[in-house]
């Protein structure tokens, strides 16, 4: 067969952060960007966005910024961090979004890792920021968004964003040429183990994931989309850009994430779309209980970062009319990889048991499962290995770091070896069973910790909970059940053993409890597990051990 192809008559334009901008700055120039402030909100429309990251491009370069150079932002999801999102990558330069709830000296590392030269940073985070500073001696310059808090002790050399935009020519800025597959933007995993690991965004691959949220979650123009993501952690999965793609309202809840003020933000400006994780919209459903709030106008909402439990969908569902869609995806994949959409003809009352799942892959992406010699195994919900994927907008490397046991080369190409482990059925639905660093092998079988956390949390009395796998004599490992009670439940293990037993293998069923106060969290809030088996390890939990015979 020849190697000739023919060539097509389409012309070649490269994908671009700055045609995101400026389409949504002019086909959608009506479209609105609406921060909450707590007591107050500010409203800028999309052509309003557009010329203000005219004026931030203009003012980075006369900092020094020029092509590939590092532009690192501090901020929650505000109309400023939207300006950063399109200016940094339009004019050349790559957007470094910081996670302000990293330890501080880690927080430093990665600031010297990517080598930034500027950030920008909100006032409210100033203090972390300037505390830091000493150990960030590559910075050259720190600009400032609003008024840090009362008493801190300003620098002479911080800019204040405001007064440095209005002394910057109105005029458009000369975008340049940027090719397609230069860096616009990077991201560090939360760093659950060992140092975090860079993943650099393309224009490309930003340009054509944002392209397939708005497909995946069928954005448009009449839609108001309210960024529960946080902008630090992997672009808010594509919503800052997606919004401009579709000309869809952008609300921007700032630091105001807690059940509370969140509520009065969504009663002002009702959203019809939305996505975070679980723990937020825990928050919201039990807010719910006792305050009233409507959710009706909201059509959909994305639920990932971790498992979702059956019990938040199934709440949503029944008390409010709200449908929860799960999704699945890392720093490495954008994060989008996987939304768990169910299949055609399928009642809405018959709907769950294909949303608890981890999901279908959405176009774009293939996902895999092989064996630990790497070789395949059959999509036939039954065979359960490593999760591997690949794509246009998946990493095949990190930045400066050599990793190679990370990925996996099969044939030319570069497979993410996901860390996950589960299973894949004939209808392409992934369904993850844990982490492998999470995976518990009791008696040579597999037991999954999520499986069982899902059903817990469906417990009346659980608010949270989480498996470890703990040494056993017999079994090798066996699961230890650590749950967080509702207020003013007190625990009967018993009770929730006996529960377990109609959700799950009753096998899996733990025989070893404890009662924690809250389950700890990473940086991005999903469970960190790695804590609780520190904790185990050193005696510092207060296990009960129940006999099967007696429940």
């Amino acid at each position: 067969m020849s190697n000739d192809f023919l060539a097509s008559t389409m012309g070649d334009v490269d994908l671009s952060i700055r045609s995101i901008l400026e389409h949504g700055s002019s086909v959608f120039g009506d479209s609105k960007v609406i921060t909450f402030h707590g007591d107050s909100t500010t409203t800028a429309s999309f052509a309003e966005v557009g010329a203000r990251a005219h004026r931030l491009a203009h003012a980075l370069r006369s900092l020094g910024i020029g092509h590939g150079d590092r532009v690192g932002t501090l901020m929650f999801n505000i109309q400023t961090h939207e300006e950063a999102y399109f200016a940094v990558p339009s004019m050349g330069a790559v957007l470094h979004t910081l996670n302000f709830r990293l330890h501080p000296e880690q927080l430093a590392w990665i600031i010297n890792h990517a080598d930034d030269q500027v950030i920008i940073c909100e006032g409210f985070l100033l203090p972390a920021l300037l505390a830091i500073r000493p150990l960030i001696p590559g910075v050259r310059h720190i600009i400032v968004v609003g008024a840090p808090p009362a008493g801190t002790d300003v620098p002479a050399d911080v800019i204040d964003y405001e007064q440095l935009l209005a002394s910057q020519p109105a005029g458009s800025y000369p975008w340049p040429d940027v090719p397609e597959r230069a860096a616009a933007a990077m991201c560090y995993t939360s760093g659950t183990t060992g140092d975090p690991k860079g993943v650099v965004y393309s224009h490309r691959s930003a340009f054509l994931h944002a392209l397939g949220f708005v497909g995946g979650a069928s954005l448009t123009s009449h839609d108001r989309v309210l960024t529960i993501v946080p902008m630090f952690h992997v672009n808010a999965w594509g919503m800052p850009y997606a919004g401009f793609m579709a000309g869809s309202d952008l609300l921007m809840p700032g630091r105001f994430l807690q059940a509370e003020p969140l509520s009065r933000f969504m009663a002002e400006h009702p959203p019809t779309f939305s996505a975070g994780v679980p723990t937020v919209w825990n928050d919201l459903l039990r807010f719910a209980e006792t305050n009233p709030i409507d959710f009706s106008t909201l059509r959909n909402v994305i639920v990932g970062g971790s498992a979702v439990p059956s019990s938040l969908i199934e709440g949503f569902r029944t008390r409010h009319g709200v449908q929860i869609t799960q999704a699945w995806g890392m720093t490495e994949t954008s994060p989008i990889g996987a939304l768990a959409y169910p299949p055609r003809g399928v009642a809405p009352d018959e709907e769950l048991p294909y949303r608890v799942r981890t999901g279908r892959p959405v176009a774009g992406i293939t996902i895999r499962i092989v064996d630990d010699n790497g070789t395949p195994l059959p999509h036939d919900g039954v065979a359960v290995g490593e999760l591997e994927a690949i794509g246009p907008w998946v990493t095949a490397s990190y930045f400066n770091v050599d990793a190679a046991d990370k990925f996996h080369v099969d044939n030319g190409k570069t497979w993410l070896r996901t860390g996950d482990v589960g299973s894949i059925d004939p209808l392409g639905y992934v369904q993850i069973t844990d982490r492998a660093k999470d995976v518990i092998k009791s008696g040579g079988e597999w037991v999954s910790s999520v499986d069982l956390e899902n059903s817990l949390m469906g417990h009346p009395a659980v608010l949270e909970a989480a498996v470890i796998g703990v040494p056993d004599d017999r079994f090798d490992e066996r699961p230890l059940a650590c749950v967080v009670m509702r207020n003013g439940q007190t625990p009967d293990f018993f009770d929730m053993a006996r529960y377990l037993e109609t959700k799950v293998a009753k096998w899996w069923v733990p025989e070893r409890w404890t009662t924690i106060d809250e389950v700890p969290k990473t940086s991005t809030l999903k469970f960190d597990k790695k804590v609780l088996r520190a904790r185990y390890g050193a005696g510092e939990l207060d296990v009960t051990t129940i006999a099967k015979a007696t429940r």
